[in-house]
């Protein structure tokens, strides 16, 4: 976005972001089945800072996920890395209509983190009404914010944690350590780019995610059809006895 069309989308936020509330409503309305709204990211088209929110996934591995979240109805869910919100609108809708959802995202993140503030009203409309929606814009690193995390829900448990962060070894190895301790017996966690891409050398989500399955028990969503995509989304199913004692370099 150049200088010019920055200050005339800034100029424009309250009527960017009013058109960009109606065409999510008009969407709602089109998709009117919860099993279909995995959709509505996908199909959303505004204006200015309200452009789009297209999931960073591939299309076909966040339906399965959806789906997956859909049937276990999450109560107490996190994201860690929210960008442009597609995921966390599908997460509103998948999860129990009382859910708590928490959003964690860091201003000027590396990996397509920082969100616009004046997106803020936009994505406080994915709570559905008995729903509620904190949006933490912090580093989830830092262990203030982990703890601030766990008191936002009343037995600090997390039944669906969704890891789309920082994408280096150490920084989504932190991520999975530190809020995976919070996540209940039971419950999932989920994380984007478990394949090795050349493209991006930085990404390196698969070294941890190879570590994972050797002590967890795990699901990996890929789509084979699509030869070209290098990402891929790792489940990790959480047994009743609780997180595993697992052995990180």
């Amino acid at each position: 976005m150049s200088i010019l069309s920055d200050i005339a989308s800034t100029l424009l936020t309250p009527l960017h972001r009013s058109l960009a509330i109606k065409r999510l409503r008009k969407l709602e309305r089109t998709f009117k089945f919860v099993e279909h709204r995995w959709v509505v990211p996908f199909a959303f088209r505004s204006h200015g800072f309200f452009k789009g929110m297209r999931p960073m996934q591939d299309l076909r591995e966040i339906e399965m996920l959806y789906r997956l979240i859909l049937e276990k109805k999450p109560r107490h869910v996190v994201e860690i890395g929210t960008a442009r919100g597609g995921t966390l609108y599908m997460w509103g809708q998948a999860c129990a209509d009382d859910a708590i959802l928490v959003s964690v995202d860091l201003p000027g993140g590396n990996f397509g983190g920082g969100y616009r503030n004046c997106r803020t009203p936009l994505y406080q409309l994915f709570a559905r009404d008995k729903q509620t929606l904190h949006l933490l814009r912090a580093d989830s690193h830092a262990s203030s914010t982990c703890e601030h995390v766990s008191t936002l829900f009343d037995d600090g448990k997390v039944d669906f944690l969704y890891i789309d962060g920082d994408h280096t070894y150490e920084g989504v190895k932190k991520d999975f350590i530190q809020y995976g301790k919070l996540v209940r017996p039971g419950g999932i966690i989920a994380m984007h780019d478990i394949r090795k891409t050349p493209v991006s050398p930085e990404t390196q989500v698969y070294r941890l995610w190879d570590q994972i399955k050797q002590h967890c028990q795990t699901t990996e969503l890929v789509n084979d059809k699509d030869q070209t995509s290098v990402m891929g989304i790792g489940v990790v199913h959480i047994p009743e006895t609780g997180m595993p004692d697992l052995d990180f370099e």
